[in-house]
């Protein structure tokens, strides 16, 4: 961001006071809607000033005065306006203590969840986050205090990228599963209550226990209860990641990449803001896209253009990038990565090879699941004992190959010229 940008920025909040992986485990294949058609939303020109500078760095939250909500976003998702109680929401989601909603905090249902996401959480952080962090301060410094990352075929799963990039600014997170509105909780009957907060753990474990999502599951589980969308998961992550939530609103792309408001008929994303527990403050988007060369991904690679060269994370990807119908894609992460962090199932190792990358190899490289059985990379297993590469240990499992002995995870970076 130009100096005159920052200086704008802090003009305008000061005179104001002061947002899958992407398909199925079900083999390499463009999963079946890709949710291409949105109704148009009408722009809030009265906007365009502050939306425009949300392009750059800063993330501050201007504040409205008196009760009206200064972004419509919070009403079109039916999230409280103010933060403390956005923040109770969020930790309710991930079964941890705080203030406010008896009526759900106060059942057996409740109390169930947060013995369920406990273990939950001790799981991961033992089996996959200390592991992922101890590993990524040592060999990806760079990732690591990076000022934004680009995470598609994502999902909602900000935990990996809060663990593989915590130095974040901006999150731009992409997957096919909705955002949907959440349901005015003190209204839930108790079953309500107890079917949205199991189901909730159900979306989270796989992700949490084994790193990855099941698409078909979730997308079964996100439709099945109150608790529908993206969102609750979400925010769980945040709170459970130490994070504390100030606003949630509904955004989309225009054509040039520029993110605007949007109500709840017109968004096709969220743009969460919080803070870390040092007190940095953050912004997650998660866009609802396909990436597929016929999905219409122009407006948000776009968007991705203009945070500069940033690094590109992948995993359990489902192999789609191996194809030729997500070329685009590919070839723009390629382009515009200052460094690429994924494991076998984002962009084939030919790839790299193809337009010279610099690889660093850890772990091992076997094959993959049968599943994909069409996207074996026997360059890439070769790779691993040609010494062409760097090749160094993983003591932890991540993606589709959970096994340390049968890992992978590669670290790309554009040879220097």
């Amino acid at each position: 961001m130009t100096s005159a940008r920052n200086h704008a920025l802090l003009t305008l909040c000061r005179w104001f006071g002061g947002l899958a992986v992407a398909a199925g485990i079900s083999g390499c294949a463009l999963p079946d809607e890709a949710f291409r058609n949105y109704a148009g939303a009408k722009r809030l020109d009265e906007w365009t000033g502050v939306l425009g500078a949300l392009s750059g760095s800063s993330v501050r939250r201007a504040e409205s005065a008196g009760q009206i909500p200064l972004y419509n976003g919070a009403v079109s998702m039916n999230v409280p306006t103010q933060s403390s109680s956005i923040n109770n929401i969020a930790r309710l989601f991930a079964g941890m203590d705080g203030g406010g909603l008896s009526n759900v905090r106060g059942s057996s249902a409740w109390a169930s969840h947060k013995i369920r996401m406990d273990h939950l959480w001790a799981t991961h952080q033992n089996a996959h986050r200390a592991p992922l962090q101890t590993w990524a301060a040592s060999e990806i410094g760079d990732v690591q205090g990076a000022n934004a990352l680009f995470y598609p075929f994502s999902g909602p799963d900000f935990l990996f990228a809060s663990a593989i990039c915590p130095s974040a600014e901006t999150y731009v997170l992409v997957g096919l599963e909705p955002a949907e509105p959440l349901p005015r909780l003190e209204s839930l009957s108790q079953a309500e209550i107890e079917r949205g907060l199991y189901g909730l753990h159900n979306s989270v474990s796989t992700i949490m226990t084994s790193s990855y999502f099941i698409t078909t599951e979730m997308k079964n589980d996100l439709v099945a209860t109150r608790f529908r969308g993206v969102l609750p998961i979400i925010l769980a992550f945040m709170a459970r990641t130490g994070h504390s939530i100030e606003s949630v609103d509904t955004v989309r792309l225009d054509g040039a990449g520029n993110v605007t408001l949007a109500g709840s008929s017109g968004n096709t994303g969220l743009m969460i803001r919080c803070r870390n527990g040092f007190g940095g403050s953050k912004r997650v988007f998660y866009f609802r896209q396909d990436l597929s060369n016929g999905g219409g991904a122009g407006p948000l690679l776009n968007y991705v253009s203009r945070l500069g060269r940033i690094p590109a994370f992948m995993k359990s990807a489902s192999y789609l990038m191996h194809e030729n119908g997500f070329s685009s894609i590919r070839d723009f992460i390629l382009r515009h990565s200052s460094v690429i962090v994924q494991d076998p199932s984002g962009i084939p190792y030919r790839e790299f090879n193809r337009q010279g990358w610099e690889l660093n190899l850890y772990g091992n490289h076997r094959g993959t699941l049968s599943i994909f059985s069409g996207c074996q990379q026997p360059d890439l297993t070769a790779a691993y004992s040609s010494g062409r590469h760097p090749v160094k240990p993983l003591n932890f499992g991540i993606g589709y190959l959970m096994n340390p002995e049968t890992t992978c995870l590669m670290v790309g970076r554009p040879a220097r010229r």
